[in-house]
């Protein structure tokens, strides 16, 4: 059997953060009477919006403040299919670009962070001093160090994705239960193999959080990144919207904001239940099985 010295993360052997209490699970899925409430969920946006065109054709609330929503849909239908693939297509591809250059940087420096207190001791100061600084603030850095191509805001989309994957990744390596790592002391596992078959395993959970939450703040970092000299793409189409003066095409560019993060959303908890499916089927009541 290894010493705690083999199973030590950053010199510290698994007696010394051994919770007191047993770890926390996920809450059970909710009972069949309740599904019936998530297909309400997804008519609840269908219900507002007609709620919406309601109230804008009652003249209830001016149209040069919130079109209404058929009158946005006509708008893109005008704009035709191939100008908008070209408006979304860019934004996705940089969303797609900056989201795995922050989600790698991410995951490799969390994870040196989450195993390593002298590691985490040496750069958290500076991440939390980073994470301060708000998105448009890069804007005129970025100009000045990158010019106005594409990396700039690539670069600014992988900045808003990174931190809260980072932050995701150190605390679900340091959540892991003690006795999971004591249980890879006995089967004799090395660093590498403590790290792939039972750290990473355990903290795949808060990680996938991490990277929802990410996905999101990319998508929220698009818009502030194709404001750096921008010819195509949904902040574009904002920016150009409200110079314009038509809130049409701003409230066309918002609905396919939300449309677009919600699908890219789903595919991430699509992923994570393929690849979290055991936990799902851990966490069910044997009620809920049968």
């Amino acid at each position: 059997m290894p010493s705690d010295d083999a199973l030590a993360i950053d010199g510290k052997t698994p007696a010394d953060d051994t919770p007191d209490a047993s770890p926390q699970t996920a809450p059970a899925p909710p009972p069949a009477r309740l599904r019936r409430w998530r297909v309400a969920g997804w008519l609840l946006p269908v219900a507002l919006l007609a709620l919406i065109e309601g109230l804008v054709r009652a003249q209830v609330i001016p149209d040069h403040l919130l079109p209404a929503p058929t009158t946005i849909f006509e708008t893109l239908a005008q704009m035709g299919l191939a100008r908008l693939a070209r408006h979304v297509g860019a934004s996705t591809l940089r969303v797609f670009s900056g989201f795995v250059i922050g989600a790698a940087l991410a995951f490799a420096i969390g994870a040196a962070m989450g195993l390593s207190r002298r590691i985490e001791a040496l750069f958290e100061p500076s991440f939390q001093a980073l994470r301060a600084i708000p998105s448009l603030a890069w804007v005129p850095v970025l100009l000045l160090w990158m010019g106005i191509d594409e990396a700039p805001k690539i670069t600014l989309i992988a900045i808003g994705a990174f931190f809260p994957i980072h932050l995701a990744v150190v605390a679900g390596i340091r959540g892991v239960d003690r006795k999971l790592v004591e249980l890879g002391g006995v089967y004799r596992l090395g660093p590498v193999a403590l790290f792939r078959r039972i750290l990473l395993p355990a903290a795949l959970p808060q990680i996938f959080t991490g990277l929802r939450t990410g996905l999101s703040l990319a998508w929220m970092f698009m818009v502030a990144a194709e404001l750096i000299a921008a010819t195509r793409g949904l902040g574009y189409l904002l920016s150009d919207g409200r110079e314009t003066g038509r809130p049409d095409i701003v409230f066309g560019a918002i609905l396919l904001l939300a449309l677009l993060g919600k699908l890219t959303d789903g595919a991430m908890r699509w992923l994570e239940h393929r690849l979290l499916g055991w936990r799902d089927a851990f966490d069910k009541t044997p009620g809920d099985r049968t």
